[in-house]
């Protein structure tokens, strides 16, 4: 069988990387041979694959970077509507559900000649149901809320794509989050970014705005090796009780998957193979947790100025079936402290954008009202209609926009709070002074956030959270020097000081450091500003040399 895993804009590697290490699994391997489309070197919106068709289950058990596990049914040319009708309806519908289940179709183009998706949608359909009815006798009802199968095509300028949705409802709801912070971050998005980050289960990792605490979360669950889908597998029994400020209802194993509403997946050999990955994966759990017992030794800690943040922190980490209560506390970013006698660590965070933050004292109470004015608005974004064209659309065609037209809109908005401004400045100060040999990554709609932090990033790594453009920034931070060596070091590079300046971009906050030039377009390190090219532009935003500022030393 083929499929096609959708993933967030971005994360294609990140995905490829996990469903390789999927496939090697025994007991994936178990199912039958497994074929990984090569890397996408290009956003696609995901991956495709050629495998089982009992590789559904393991993929929705086990991808945490994974929106969605779309089963391909046909792949045909087309001219008109009438093309669709006749493809969909040759399909053999009946062998994968029944009139009985309810339906839902979602049909999504990329440079299609079609005038009205509308209009293919409701061909698509009348093509299923006439299949059914002539079959079966009866015809399935359309529910695009809460259907039982969910059929997904999409239309290129030339061929159309059926797919069966394996997942279901979006595989970023793990079945343990009925509350959120006022940033809010899909759960697959945050697994992707910490597959970015390099982090592994052995190293420290501290979110100082950690929220409803995402990040950490998904990082417990990888150390533990809980499978992302266990709770909606039912691998818990019981499931997990919603809090009384819950925002909407929590997906257990009622909900399921999709595949297990499909008539291939109930029969008694998927059934035992389904068992059987569930069972390696519950002694996987077994054995991880005698290597972290307690939150602890998990070496995984945050905090947050908030405390109705963190009390949802706590919720979110017992609801996730995770070993104690979570080492966080509720305290200013500006006071946070590396975890005692750790030198060197991963720091991951994502500050609210353009938000007002209460910096000093109280509660929190100007963020936990953002919090909740923001609710009904991510509820709205938070899985588009059409899902697979929304991952096209945010991995092709958004990554062709300039980064100048995205922030010509970000500076439309409300400007920045100066309090917020303010406040990241300290920040950057903060993490020099306490967090010396720290790898920092922090994930931003905020272009300019280096040049607020006064920190000139070592990488920077273009996402998309939801349909807002994002920039991963990682902040190599050095240790600090003994007196003596400070005095060393000052006294041997006061040439090079004096010698080298860094200027800023004014739109976008890029540094262009003298000493490092820009090799990878042909400027050499090394390269005073004044010998820069006048043609030349700023690599992220497209600014003229004339948009930059000497930044003081």
């Amino acid at each position: 069988m083929r499929f096609f895993v959708v993933c967030p804009g971005g994360l294609e590697v990140p995905l490829a990387q996990e469903l390789a290490s999927i496939a090697q699994r025994p007991d994936c391997k178990a199912l039958g041979a497994w074929v990984i489309d090569p890397t996408p070197t290009s956003p696609t919106g995901g991956v495709g694959l050629a495998a089982p068709i009992s590789a559904a289950m393991a993929l929705n058990l086990h991808s945490r970077i994974a929106s969605r596990v779309l089963l391909q049914m046909a792949e045909l040319p087309y001219h008109q509507e009438e093309d669709l009708y006749k493809l969909a309806s040759g399909l053999a519908w009946e062998e994968w559900f029944s009139s009985k289940q309810t339906l839902r179709v979602d049909v999504t183009a990329h440079r299609s000649p079609l005038k009205s998706l509308n209009f293919a949608t409701l061909k698509i359909k009348d093509a299923i149901v006439d299949r059914l009815r002539d079959v079966t006798g009866d015809r399935p009802s359309i529910d695009t809320a809460f259907s039982d199968v969910r059929v997904q095509v999409h239309l290129t300028a030339t061929h159309a794509t059926i797919y069966l949705d394996a997942s279901g409802e979006a595989l970023f709801k793990r079945g343990w989050r009925d509350e959120k912070g006022g940033a809010p971050l899909k759960e697959n998005l945050a697994a992707g970014i910490l597959s970015i980050t390099g982090w592994k289960p052995s190293q420290t990792l501290f979110d100082p705005m950690c929220g409803s605490g995402t990040f950490l979360i998904e990082a417990a669950q990888m150390a533990l090796a809980i499978p992302p889908g266990a709770i909606r597998a039912g691998m818990y029994g019981d499931d997990a009780k919603p809090s009384r400020l819950a925002y909407r209802p929590l997906v257990t194993s009622a909900h399921g998957f999709g595949f297990q509403r499909l008539k291939p997946f109930n029969e008694a050999a998927e059934q035992k193979r389904w068992g059987s990955l569930k069972d390696a994966a519950h002694a996987e759990m077994m054995e991880k947790r005698k290597q972290f017992p307690d939150s602890e030794s998990l070496g995984i800690s945050g905090g947050d100025i908030n405390e109705r943040l963190v009390a949802m922190f706590k919720g979110n980490w017992q609801r996730a079936q995770l070993p104690g209560p979570p080492v966080t506390r509720q305290i200013d970013a500006l006071a946070s402290k590396p975890p005692s006698n750790v030198k060197e660590g991963v720091m991951l965070l994502n500050p609210p954008y353009g938000e007002r933050l209460v910096i000093k004292g109280g509660r929190g109470q100007d963020r936990a009202a953002g919090a909740d004015m923001e609710r009904d608005s991510y509820e709205q974004a938070e899985e588009p209609e059409d899902r697979y064209a929304f991952n096209l659309e945010t991995g092709r065609q958004s990554a062709k926009r300039s980064s100048r037209e995205s922030l010509k809109k970000l500076q439309a908005q409300e400007e920045q709070d100066p309090k917020f401004v303010e406040f990241l400045r300290q920040f950057g100060q903060h993490l020099k002074d306490a967090f010396g040999g720290w790898n920092v990554f922090v994930l931003t709609a905020d272009m300019a956030l280096p040049g607020q932090l006064r920190i000139k990033e070592s990488k920077r790594t273009p996402l998309f959270n939801g349909p807002l453009e994002c920039r991963l920034f990682k902040f190599e931070m050095h240790q600090k020097r003994d007196a003596a060596a400070d005095l060393k070091y000052q006294i041997s590079t006061r040439k090079t000081a004096m010698e080298f300046k860094t200027y800023m971009c004014l739109i976008c906050g890029w540094v262009y450091d003298e000493a490092a030039g820009l090799p990878e377009e042909g400027i050499a390190p090394g390269t005073l500003w004044k010998d820069v090219p006048m043609n030349w532009t700023c690599p992220e935003c497209g600014a003229r040399k004339e948009d930059f500022e000497m930044m003081a030393i």
